[in-house]
């Protein structure tokens, strides 16, 4: 499948780990690894509003804090079927992304193939710094989301994108 891709970045700045979305997308807005075309968007907490920037999208892989109950920094990918399987209140922004999505199906602008990357965060308290656990994951969650990116663009991998739920870097 080849057509328009992006990256969205969700989270908080000012709490913790929960910004880990947003902090990913300002790297990889540095990332010469990025494929030519790739929109990258920092989708902070906007929610529903970001249907209009999203919308005529492909591919679609989303950035965020996760809590699944795993070892803080943990990194997590999630594609089809599993994203349906998460357990309760995953996400610091699970209602707003689900949300989302539901309506751009309902909308008919639902990317055809959508893939989370979370990471388990160690605090969403008030605070503007990652913790330690979640900045040491940030360098294997950039390599994966580029490895995924790189497989949908159809270009020779440089990283490897793991394809199981719940890995360590």
């Amino acid at each position: 499948m080849t057509g328009a891709i992006g990256v969205l970045g969700l989270g908080n700045l000012v709490h913790r780990d929960d910004g880990v979305g947003v902090h990913a997308i300002q790297q990889l807005q540095r990332d010469e690894r990025v494929p030519p075309g790739v929109m990258l968007l920092d989708g902070g907490t906007q929610g529903l509003s970001l249907i209009p920037h999203l919308s005529g999208l492909d591919r679609l892989i989303v950035i965020d804090a996760v809590d699944t109950g795993a070892a803080p920094g943990v990194v997590m990918r999630f594609a089809n079927g599993a994203l349906e399987g998460l357990p309760g209140k995953p996400s610091v922004h699970q209602l707003g992304f689900a949300d989302l999505m539901v309506a751009m199906k309902l909308l008919g602008e639902s990317p055809a193939e959508v893939v989370v990357f979370g990471v388990q965060p160690a605090s969403v308290e008030w605070g503007a710094e990652l913790t330690e656990s979640a900045a040491k994951a940030l360098d294997g969650l950039l390599d994966a989301v580029i490895g995924q990116l790189q497989s949908w663009a159809g270009e020779p991998a440089t990283t490897q994108c793991p394809t199981e739920v719940g890995y360590e870097f």
